[in-house]
């Protein structure tokens, strides 16, 4: 590539104007146009500036190192002011060399320096190809050309896998979640929900309980959200929105409970009284009450019995299949103590139970002592004294 000083070109326009007036013409064009056309020639003879990557790719909020030579062509030490010029509205950039921000490099006789830049493109911003120039003014110009592969944007996301479970009111229904904060700067989120009056609604971020949580920029937080309804609550479907938010941004997602109804089931008897007596070797029938405390209906409710030893404890019938909520089932428990139990208190455990819930009685039991051991004795006792009586009518006079 030649390099043609001023006066060689100011020879070429006055032979031009003489021999060809159209050359001369379209000198005047060129040079009214672009000024500074045949000094960049020129001046590209003295400093090149190279990167291997003048076209890139990127989605929005990508940050772009591009690693920059200054090349001294020759002409002795070359000092360049290095700027950068064209750049979109909201970009921000950052020259460094040598760990310093960098406004001029110096570069010797046909040795190179290098120097770093730092492109921030920003999160809100269009698809499209942009285009900018690396300057080291009047000296040379790099061209760079930025996609953003898709459409950016400002925001906040707050999602979770499941937003729908399903369970009784008694439950505590558990969401995991992730927030994330697409945007350029770090934010503090404060949480909220809108729940129906009287459910509790908990945030957790790493296991602990949180009002808010801060989030750094491009960055996503794991939430869990604990969503607690009162025992009470009937069943059906349940909207409880989300909000996470801060003075610029915010996001809200909305979670679905499913309430079946609350599960609760009461044994007793019919009196309340849990306490009978008993001959030790006797059994009793004994009747008892199963009542369905809860507001959803419960299924194949079983009765069992922790007992002393040697006692035994049968049910009729021994599984309610169905009881709907606030009904009430008979069942009798026949209870059979030891033949050889000894007067005292003895406690039968008795238990209804179903998959989602049950209630136990303890049911005391008196042991007696047989009336026909009573008879024995009352009869030994006579026995006795009539053999007193007889022995001293007979030998009383001797």
């Amino acid at each position: 590539m030649y390099c043609y000083s001023l006066k060689t070109m100011s020879r070429f326009f006055m032979f031009a104007r003489a021999k060809r007036p159209f050359l001369s013409l379209f000198y005047l064009v060129i040079t009214g146009l672009f000024p500074g056309a045949f000094q960049s020639i020129c001046s590209a003879q003295g400093i090149t500036l190279y990167t291997p990557y003048t076209r890139i790719s990127v989605p929005p909020g990508q940050s772009i190192d591009y690693s920059i030579d200054v090349i001294n062509n020759g002409g002795g030490v070359q000092n360049a002011d290095i700027a950068v010029v064209g750049l979109p509205k909201g970009w921000t950039y950052d020259l460094k060399s040598g760990g310093w921000t960098l406004g001029q490099i110096s570069v010797l006789k046909t040795e190179k320096k290098n120097f770093s830049l730092t492109v921030q493109v920003p999160f809100k911003v269009n698809k499209g190809v942009y285009h900018f120039q690396v300057l080291a003014k009047g000296k040379a110009s790099l061209p760079l050309t930025v996609e953003v592969s898709a459409q950016g944007t400002f925001k906040t996301e707050f999602t979770t896998d499941q937003a729908n479970m399903e369970g009784a009111a008694n439950s505590t229904f558990t969401f995991n979640a992730k927030l994330r904060n697409s945007t350029a700067d770090d934010q503090v989120y404060a949480f909220r929900s809108e729940a129906p009056e009287g459910w509790n609604v908990t945030f957790k971020a790493n296991y602990k309980q949180v009002s808010s949580t801060n989030i750094l920029a491009n960055k996503t937080q794991d939430l869990t959200i604990e969503v607690d309804p009162p025992d009470e609550t009937k069943a059906g479907t349940y909207k409880v929105p989300v909000i996470a938010s801060t003075s610029n941004t915010s996001a809200d997602l909305t979670l679905e409970v499913v309430v079946t109804g609350s599960y609760g089931v009461a044994l007793t008897t019919p009196t309340g009284l849990l306490s009978t007596d008993l001959t030790a070797g006797d059994d009793k029938k004994i009747e008892f009450s199963v009542r369905n405390t809860g507001s959803a209906p419960l299924k194949n409710i079983e009765l069992i019995s922790s007992n002393p030893s040697n006692w035994t404890v049968t049910f009729e019938p021994a599984k309610i299949e169905l009881l709907n909520p606030g009904a009430t089932a008979q069942v009798y428990a026949t209870v059979k103590a030891d033949k050889k139990a000894i007067p005292g208190d003895y406690v039968c455990n008795l238990t209804a139970k179903t998959a989602e819930t049950s209630s136990k009685a303890e049911y005391r039991v008196s042991i007696e002592t047989s009336m026909i051991w009573g008879w024995i004795g009352i009869l030994i006792i006579a026995a006795a004294l009539y053999s007193v009586y007889y022995l001293f009518r007979k030998y009383g006079r001797r």
